[in-house]
């Protein structure tokens, strides 16, 4: 295993632009180990085949090692255990209970409502805006709380949530989420006393016909992972309107052709998408990855940024091409543990994007662009434009 390249998660060039970095591990071995501070080395897949086949894997699965908890009061703990860290028919029964609220079918359905919020949350940019902090940061957040049903009165405590979660593990986290889960009792709770088309009624009334249902503690969990899981696409639409200022004849053929925006939000996931490593899985038992052994009881992820711009999978990897079809990118994951939303982040990323090019057609960065140095997610700073 001498030739299985080391990656530091602190190396500035890394931290700096992953995308390259991650180009020579993948080149030399489909499997690396990564290294970062306060964690014992564990196991990388590079390249898009193997990564694909490890997270549909059933001898390797996630666990409560795979996260880092905040730390939160002991009346929090039991909603702390989210249906992206059970496997087997705990994780499949689950996962079919919630699965009809989030069909391609439901999205489109919503999209009206989002598209309200899209172009209320544009009429109160100021003149000179940061469209990370001003937009993009505050639109998961209430698309959420239309889904959820939660009150007008009560929209800017949950803004803040949704600020705190956005900003990643940290103290602002860790106070929020009794918070969180408090507001989310009480959503659940109106839910069951004053069923509406809300996302929580819905998932209220759910009913098997083994009569099999959502608990409350279920339910509550599930609202807290939508605030958490509803986040990505803050970062994939300041990542994308960053990437398309950047190549202006991709961005003006998607202001020339607005069918394309389907096939370019994908594509932009390919590209410039936040998540950069997927949650850890554990190895079962011993395997073999791409020809390298792996011990068992090991984290392993596979490293998104590497394996979609792998050559093997696809065409001139490195370039953005909004209408590249087919594109089997990995930017919602794979297999059993899948995105559950990820029908609803691609429709909600559409309608944001949309509306900005055709409101702004003088769109332009302000400034120089910096993004946050962290090995698992890649997201600006502050994404300043004139409009």
């Amino acid at each position: 295993m001498t030739d299985v390249p080391e990656i530091d998660l602190t190396d500035p060039a890394l931290l700096r632009d992953p995308f390259t970095a991650y180009t020579a591990a993948r080149e030399q071995s489909p499997v690396a180990r990564l290294k970062a501070p306060g964690f014992g080395p564990f196991w990388a897949v590079t390249r898009h085949e193997e990564a694909r086949a490890m997270l549909g894997d059933p001898r390797l699965a996630t666990n409560e090692h795979s996260y880092q908890r905040p730390d939160v009061p002991e009346h929090c703990l039991p909603y702390m255990r989210t249906m992206s860290e059970m496997n087997g028919a705990e994780h499949t029964r689950l996962r079919r209970l919630v699965a009809p609220a989030f069909t391609p079918r439901r999205a489109a359905e919503f999209a009206p409502r989002i598209e309200a919020i899209v172009e209320g949350l544009l009429d109160e940019l100021p003149p000179r805006p940061d469209l990370l902090a001003d937009f993009a940061r505050p639109l998961p957040i209430a698309v959420i709380c239309e889904m959820v049903g939660i009150p007008a009165a009560d929209r800017p405590q949950w803004r803040e949530y949704g600020a705190a979660v956005a900003a990643g593990h940290g103290e602002s986290f860790g106070t929020a989420i009794p918070r969180i889960l408090e507001d989310a009792h009480a959503a659940v709770a109106r839910g069951r006393e004053r069923p509406g088309e809300d996302l929580v009624s819905g998932l209220a009334r759910v009913m098997e016909e083994d009569g099999d249902r959502l608990s409350d503690t279920e339910l509550v969990t599930m609202v807290w992972t939508l605030v958490l899981a509803g986040q990505t696409p803050t970062n994939l639409i300041a990542n994308a309107i960053a990437a398309l200022l950047a190549h202006p004849a991709q961005l003006a053929a998607l202001r020339a052709e607005p069918e394309l925006m389907p096939r370019a939000v994908d594509e932009l996931m390919r590209w410039c998408g936040p998540q950069l490593l997927t949650i850890p899985r554990f190895t079962k038992e011993k395997v073999e990855i791409g020809g390298v052994p792996i011990p068992e009881g090991v984290p392993v992820t596979a490293s998104i940024a590497a394996a979609n711009r792998d050559p093997r999978a696809f065409t001139d990897p490195d370039r953005l091409d909004l209408r590249r079809e087919p594109s089997p990118h990995l930017g919602f994951g794979h297999g059993p543990h899948f995105c559950v939303g990820s029908s609803l982040a691609r429709v909600q990323t559409g309608i944001a994007l949309s509306a900005v090019l055709r409101r702004f057609p003088d769109l332009a960065l302000a400034g120089e662009l910096q993004y946050t140095p962290d090995p698992g997610t890649w997201r600006l700073t502050s994404l300043p434009v004139t409009i």
